[in-house]
């Protein structure tokens, strides 16, 4: 870990020398001011006030309170300095976040699911406030003790040699008992926040998906789940908590021991010459000033130094994004339709084998489900609220990898491709449309940018929604998302998909909020969008989470989904072999459709 980290810790201090230097040069004048404390102190009493002279007593104390007065100008350069050090490093660990985040979902987005990353919002937010306040309070530290470390030992030099043989040994003692704890803390560190973060992504995924886990009756693992990972998180921090008492240890020995040697001794030095004054000033750079910076830079290395190595590691960590692994059975699903074309066509969608649940000890939700989707062909997929349709058109447009199971769109497998692929091949619609703030024609080319002005305006007139961008403005009026109904989004978001250059559409109830007139036109103009010159020889498709019978009615075939077997086959034949699709009839001619909101 410590390896890892040097060489980006040495370019970037290598591209500050100038701030490094202007640094030190600060903090050497507060060396001489504690040169000067103990020093002077020593000068008063054995030349003034021990030898009766008071006035020369008194003119190397006010020596030593003009060092004192002085040391604002220092310390105001030391904080201006630091500051040109912290802010640029907090600046690039936010920037690499976000290349993280970016690069994550890019690479696979099936990982994401609906659920925000919150370890990269971690790692945005609260770890890199965690480096710029550890790194700042790890060199001031640092730096006051050594410094002050070269003015005290420098004094203790120049008032008697022997002081340094009794101060010295507790003191590399100390350092050396307490640089042994470094590395086992921060190893301790690092499994804290593994754990902290274990425990804000696992209850991130619990509260995204309590509909879901109570749908399924998976309360009681998500409960066990999540209690494990506090139990971990409460495990690392006694671990980390014995280290800080051990970190305590070695502070007392280099803190406390050599002051207790000093008075011990003090017969001894007496008897070697050492004076009274001496005496006085090597304990004043003891306690007002060695030891102080030294608690200081222990307490900062021992907790600040520690959880900044971890943090800046779990970002190179973080830096490597894994290739997503491909399905064992993903290249014996596609040898067959991508070998031989010319003995049938390649389906738009296959579905095999697929299952998929929400917990470990939940009934799946998609069980060895499997579906083929012929090119051109227009699919509805019906059954009761929370038995998998969503579900499934999440797992075939790739949000959503399944526990089992191979996706193929086109002959080629979802699993492993990244976000910009993906959105190629298949366009998603969800009941909630997202429509930003922008202009109407930003929004409608969010998912082809490249779309020309006659090319939008076929597809405003196809999905009927002329009227509506004229109300708006125009294509170039500024949209605002909470003036519009939950109908006019989904109409603007239709015309966002139609224009996209993806051949697969799926309508998750994108069109819930429309009314019936509207809805029919929409999947009209998207089956048609499947054909290429009216001949269904091309890799599109529609699939509609139908909740209406005349989207039903309207599809090609019918996808029934019950939990234990479903059924697909056209209206006709649904009607007379599936008693759950007969009884989804029945419901539907007896449920008024929904007005647009």
């Amino acid at each position: 870990m410590l390896r890892r980290n040097l060489p980006p810790a040495r370019r970037f201090l290598r591209g500050r020398r100038r701030v490094l230097v202007r640094l030190g040069g600060w903090s050497l004048l507060e060396s001489a001011q504690t040169f000067l404390g103990g020093y002077c102190l020593a000068q008063a009493l054995d030349r003034g006030f021990l030898a009766g002279r008071t006035g020369t007593g008194l003119l190397w104390l006010a020596v030593a309170a003009v060092s004192i007065l002085g040391a604002g100008p220092p310390v105001r350069g030391v904080f201006a300095q630091l500051a040109e050090l912290t802010e640029p490093l907090r600046d690039a660990l936010v920037r690499r976040a976000v290349r993280q985040a970016l690069r994550r979902a890019v690479t696979d987005p099936a990982r994401t699911d609906d659920r925000s990353d919150t370890g990269a919002v971690s790692r945005l937010t609260h770890q890199t406030e965690i480096v710029r306040d550890s790194f700042a309070g790890l060199v001031l530290t640092v730096r006051a003790f050594v410094f002050n470390a070269v003015g005290a030992l420098i004094g203790l030099l120049a008032l008697a040699p022997e002081l340094l043989l009794v101060v010295l040994p507790p003191l590399v003692l100390g350092i050396g008992l307490f640089l042994a704890t470094l590395l086992p803390m921060a190893s301790a560190q690092r499994a804290f926040l593994d754990a902290d973060e274990a425990v804000a992504e696992g209850v991130g995924s619990v509260s995204a998906g309590h509909r879901d886990l109570v749908a399924c009756g998976a309360q009681a693992d998500a409960v066990r789940r999540t209690g494990r990972l506090f139990d971990t998180a409460e495990r690392t921090s006694r671990v980390l908590a014995r280290w800080a008492a051990l970190r305590t240890v070695a502070l007392g020995v280099a803190g406390q021991l050599p002051v207790l040697l000093l008075l011990v001794t003090t017969p001894w030095l007496l008897r070697q010459g050492v004076t009274t004054g001496a005496l006085a000033g090597a304990l004043t750079y003891l306690l007002q000033a060695l030891l102080p910076a030294l608690h200081s830079m222990m307490t900062a290395l021992g907790a600040a130094g520690t959880r900044l190595l971890v943090v800046v590691d779990r970002f190179q960590d973080a830096t490597a994004v894994p290739e997503p692994p491909t399905p064992p059975d993903a290249t014996a699903a596609t040898a067959g339709p991508a070998r031989s074309p010319r003995r049938r066509p390649v389906p738009a969608v296959e579905v095999h084998a697929v299952t998929h649940a929400y917990g470990p000890d939940s009934p799946p939700v998609l069980d060895r489900l499997d579906l083929t989707v012929r090119r051109g062909e227009h699919i509805a997929v019906v059954g009761p609220s929370g038995i998998g349709k969503s579900t499934l058109a999440g797992v075939v447009s790739g949000l959503v990898a399944p526990d089992r199971g191979v996706v193929l769109l086109g002959g080629e497998p979802v699993a492993g491709r990244s976000a910009r692929d993906l959105a190629d091949r298949r366009v998603l619609i969800p009941q909630q449309a997202y429509v930003f703030t922008g202009s109407v024609r930003d929004n409608l080319r969010h998912l082809r940018p490249d779309a020309t002005s006659a090319e939008l305006a076929r597809a405003v007139g196809t999905l009927g929604a002329g009227p509506l961008v004229r109300r708006l403005g125009g294509p170039d009026a500024v949209l605002d998302p909470r003036v519009l109904s939950h109908g006019e989004r989904q109409l603007l978001a239709l015309c966002r998909a139609y224009l996209s250059p993806a051949p697969l559409v799926l309508l998750d109830e994108a069109t819930c909020h429309l009314d019936p007139v509207a809805e029919a036109r929409a999947e009209h103009a998207f089956a048609e969008r499947a054909f290429t010159d009216g001949t269904r020889d091309r890799d599109g498709a529609l699939i509609v989470v139908a909740h209406r019978l005349s989207s039903a009615r309207r599809a090609d075939r019918v996808l029934v989904l019950d939990g234990t077997a479903p059924r697909f086959g056209t209206h006709e034949e649904l009607l007379a072999g599936s008693a759950l699709y007969r009884d989804l009839i029945g419901h539907w001619q007896q449920t008024p459709p929904p007005a647009d909101r």
